[in-house]
């Protein structure tokens, strides 16, 4: 039984002349008591148009994700009544359970609100099937734990030694380095038998540690041997990559001794495929407490992930505290009915929040560091920046209408003026403060989804086009970017964006790297003119993707349909000119959460992709094995 009182059952269905079909929502009254004068609002991905057509409703508003509409004048719904209402009008059909309303509340006549339940998106008119597997059951041919599979592995399968532990005349940094990855360990599998001692101990085996000069940074080799395991490594990172081997073979032994075992013999050659291996994680559309972060953090260490794309700030919320603007973390990221900012994507009633403060972030960061991960921040700027108009209404034109334009998501007015001085003023003092929190070279400043009539409408806008002689909204944006990437430089930091960084003329591609999402073909188009390039296109890398085109698996659809199997063997350098190979540094992940609502839906979309995205960045393509990977990712650590 709905424990609100009240569920919003809701169902898509097509209608001929219409492709983008329409909705039904039916409210169902399970309390004892009638209810009058009322609205409803609830969030969905799947919008309306500004004046949808209803049946037996109003529509009231929308912003973005939220809608708005309220009953017939008059109307009462009585215990264990329903009031059933259509809209037609939708920017785009449902493909999935997941489009339909994500959460819902009542708003009564003296003001109070009251969050109700709301039920899976129904499908009328066609077959809804089930979700299908999303992986085979897999083999291997050699029964080894390895993920990501090393570039070279020539091994003889043995008994599993009840643990590993550091030769006699280690130095106090290797066997830091092996409690390291032995915390990890624990970490990650916490009922799981601990694969490292670091003391001698009977039935286990020693490992050896030799730092070798014509390693790479990031490589290692091991050789197993009846008495010990030698390992060879480059650099700190290479000796924790090589930890995190032995560590997962020993795992793989103990966890699945019918399928996996470990070395007896033989040597592993190994080192990454692309110095980039990143993975991003958007925390403005839902907030990830510290520990989830660091969770993931730990899950991309165990897979030999070097970077994490840490998405602070967007329209929905801006997440990390800034001294000098604490207004940021007060107006700009509460979300409520009489909060500085309406409900989106799962908020109800209750207004939400949610930051992080500089000591988290500082945690965060050494956390990364130890596990050689780098911590890459963004601030998603000019657009999608609804959050910090919201908390500094200074920034905004006056002048201009305040619903001249809207974004791709339906934000109206939500980008940062390039016009108004106090804009850079804002940003210098952000940064100021990042680079002191932050020790990567670089900082993100997104630079995407700038709708195309941006500004347009802004008389200081118009005055600066007409001084600088800009063409447009992307002439502005560049001018905008040029200014930004200065200020950077002034800090000793380099510009990271998305793909868009480049119109209306883009910035110095000396020292940008710019993420290609919108389509694999953008990455080489960036490299031609001059960018390095991390690939992240949406239809392989975006793990909010859905993994079937059932109507019952949950995600988004915008870039198509994204099974484990695609993203397995997409190969990002497929479609690289030999000479522009070497701009495309690495590839990443992507972990958009606007259909994250709970954990479980995380667990679902974002495994096995993440680890697929993983093998991926770091095995030869020759060595990729989709039967092997599926069977070895079912040892994989979740959220």
């Amino acid at each position: 039984m709905s424990k609100t009182g009240f569920r919003l059952e809701n169902a898509w269905h097509p209608i001929e002349g219409d492709p983008s079909g329409g909705f039904v929502f039916t409210l169902v009254n399970l309390t004892e008591t009638p209810i009058s004068d009322f609205k409803l609002a609830y969030t969905a991905l799947t919008r309306v148009m500004d004046n949808p057509a209803c049946e037996n409703a109003t529509f009231l508003l929308r912003n973005a994700n939220f809608h708005q509409y309220a009953p017939p004048a008059g109307f009462i719904l009585e215990p264990g009544a329903s009031w059933r209402f259509t809209v037609r009008g939708l920017w785009r059909p449902a493909k999935h359970r997941t489009d339909g309303a994500k959460s819902a509340y009542l708003t009564f006549s003296d003001g109070t609100h009251h969050t109700i339940d709301v039920a899976d998106l129904m499908l009328e008119g066609r077959v809804s099937e089930p979700q299908k597997p999303l992986l085979p059951e897999g083999r291997v041919t050699q029964p080894f734990s390895l993920l990501p599979w090393p570039k070279q592995a020539q091994l003889q399968a043995g008994e599993t030694p009840v643990v590993l532990y550091p030769a006699a005349g280690s130095t106090l940094a290797d066997v830091k380095a092996m409690d390291t990855v032995l915390s990890l360990h624990c970490r990650l599998f916490s009922a799981a038998h601990q694969p490292f001692s670091l003391i001698a101990v009977e039935q286990g085996k020693a490992v050896r540690f030799q730092q070798s000069g014509s390693l790479a940074a990031e490589a290692y080799e091991l050789t197993f041997a009846e008495d010990e395991i030698v390992l060879a490594y480059g650099g700190d990172a290479g000796r924790q990559y090589g930890l995190t081997a032995l560590a997962q073979l020993h795992d793989g032994a103990r966890r699945n001794a019918a399928l996996f075992r470990f070395p007896a013999s033989g040597t592993i050659t190994d080192e990454p495929r692309y110095g980039w291996r990143g993975c991003h994680l958007d925390v403005s559309r839902q907030f990830a407490p510290a520990p989830d972060v660091l969770r993931l953090i730990d899950i991309l260490a165990w897979y030999k992930m070097n970077v994490f794309h840490w998405h602070l700030t967007d329209d929905e919320a801006w997440r990390f505290e800034v001294r000098a603007y604490p207004q940021l973390t007060t107006v700009g990221v509460m979300r409520g009915p009489d909060e500085p900012m309406l409900p989106q994507l799962g908020n109800a009633a209750k207004p939400v929040g949610g930051f992080y403060t500089q000591a988290d972030v500082a945690a965060i960061v050494a956390h990364a560091s130890e596990l050689n991960v780098e911590v890459v921040p963004e601030v998603d700027i000019p657009g999608h920046s609804t959050a910090i108009l919201a908390a500094l209404p200074e920034l905004v034109d006056g002048q201009e209408a305040p619903d001249s334009y809207r974004s791709v998501q339906g934000f109206p007015n939500n980008a940062l003026n390039p016009a108004i001085e106090e804009t850079y003023v804002f940003l210098g003092k952000v940064f100021d403060e990042m680079v002191e929190l932050f020790p990567s070279k670089l900082i993100h400043i997104g630079g995407d989804e700038v709708a195309d009539n941006t500004w347009m409408a802004s008389p200081l806008a118009r005055k600066l086009m007409e001084k600088e002689g800009l063409d447009g909204t992307f002439g502005l944006q560049s001018h905008f970017m040029k200014r930004i990437q200065k200020m950077l430089a002034d800090r000793g930091r380099s510009m990271a964006g998305w793909d868009e960084v480049s119109h209306g003329g883009g910035v110095d591609p000396d020292g940008t790297l710019l993420m290609a999402w919108r389509a694999p073909e953008v990455g080489v188009e960036l490299a031609k003119e001059g960018y390095d390039v991390v690939m992240t296109p949406g239809q392989a890398y975006y793990l909010d993707m859905v993994q079937d085109e059932a109507w019952q698996e949950p995600g988004a659809s915008w870039a198509g349909t994204v099974p484990p199997h695609h993203t397995y063997h997409y190969e990002a350098v497929g479609d690289f000119p030999e000479d522009l190979k070497p701009r495309l540094r690495g590839v990443q992940a992507c972990i958009w959460t606007e259909h994250f609502l709970n954990r479980d839906y995380f667990n679902h979309l974002v495994f096995p992709r993440l680890p697929a995205v993983a093998e991926a960045a770091w095995t030869p393509r020759e060595r990729k094995d989709w039967d092997r990977f599926s069977a070895l990712v079912r040892l994989s650590p979740t959220l």
